[in-house]
């Protein structure tokens, strides 16, 4: 009997679950002894043209991770989907947008001005834009499309299964393969972590208050983090009421908030309004200018709130008004 063919892909992130992948360690071995890895480019010798030669549905599962950004991420992940029989957003970018999907604070063309314009360590004076297609000893040189928008893989493919995290543990990778070798997942569509927040399972829900308020919001660098106590009693902004569990609690265990990687409950339309939800109710203060001064200690909001969803959210991106390019959708 043939081993199942599984590809790995590497869009729109930083690299970390191909990290998650090789931090499988020892277990790698079984995953290897198991499985017929067909097409993995960041670590072996295959091209696109291989997968190309491929019969459609060949490949059993494939992890595609990061987001959408360019054109030829987009055409990789039809490509993959139509020779995949199942194919699964692997970590916070392919999920939810990610780190990538804060680029829809701004379109393409403010992009592009400060990066190729206004960034002060250009040389005075240099206006190269890489263009699409450029002309070169007679021939045609092609850059992919730089979308408009940066999308999560779902927005683009149809998509089987999800596996958060940024990047997702090496237990959940290969559980989730076990899973997969075992034929025994959940119904399609499923995120494969349990369907609650991560407060149920935080051993410092236990020292949250009955009856918490907040009369002011600090920053990890101005306190002195109690590694006992409830973050959010501690008036540090937690992200585990508005996020799923599954992660083992890494960063709560390093005495750090957490950030919210993992997405929401399935109960939750929206992660980040979810959590500011949360931090409103809990105010003590009524007072306009009260809750002003407060909320004001929250310098970056979108990055807070939405660090790694935003694409995946009811607001999707900020609109530029009408003169917005044409491509917004993409």
């Amino acid at each position: 009997m043939s081993k199942p063919k599984v590809a790995f892909y590497w869009c729109a992130s930083c690299g970390g679950c191909e990290e998650a992948v090789v931090d499988l360690a020892d277990k790698i071995l079984a995953v290897v002894e198991a499985v017929d890895i067909v097409f993995w480019p960041v670590a072996l010798d295959f091209k696109k043209s291989d997968v190309e030669q491929m019969q459609d549905g060949e490949i059993d599962v494939a992890f595609i991770n990061g987001a959408i950004r360019l054109s030829e991420q987009e055409d990789m992940a039809h490509l993959l989907r139509l020779k995949s029989k199942m194919v699964i957003a692997f970590g916070s970018c392919s999920h939810l947008g990610g780190i990538p999907g804060l680029g829809n604070l701004w379109n393409r063309e403010t992009i592009f001005e400060r990066v190729y314009h206004e960034t002060p360590s250009l040389e005075p004076g240099s206006q190269t834009v890489p263009q699409q297609m450029t002309a070169m000893n007679g021939h045609q040189l092609e850059l992919p499309e730089f979308d408009n928008t940066v999308r999560h893989l779902n927005q683009v493919v149809d998509v089987d299964y999800y596996l958060p995290g940024c990047p997702p543990t090496p237990d959940l990778l290969f559980n989730a393969l076990q899973a997969i070798l075992k034929g025994e997942l959940p119904p399609k569509g499923s995120v494969l972590t349990p369907d609650k927040a991560l407060c149920e399972e935080c051993e410092r829900n236990k020292t949250k208050p009955e009856k918490l308020w907040l009369k002011e919001i600090k920053r990890v660098q101005e306190v002195e983090i109690d590694p006992e106590k409830c973050l959010l009693a501690q008036g540090i902004i937690c992200m585990g009421p508005a996020t799923r569990t599954g992660c083992g609690a890494l960063c709560i265990n390093g005495n750090m908030p957490c950030t919210g990687c993992f997405g929401p409950t399935d109960a939750v339309k929206d992660q980040g309004a979810k959590a500011l939800s949360a931090i409103a109710s809990i105010i003590e203060y009524r007072e306009e200018e009260d809750i002003e001064r407060i909320m004001d200690k929250i310098v970056d909001p979108a990055g807070t709130f939405y660090r790694y969803g935003l694409p995946a959210s009811l607001l999707k991106r900020k609109n530029f008004g009408p003169g917005q390019s044409s491509s917004a959708s993409r």
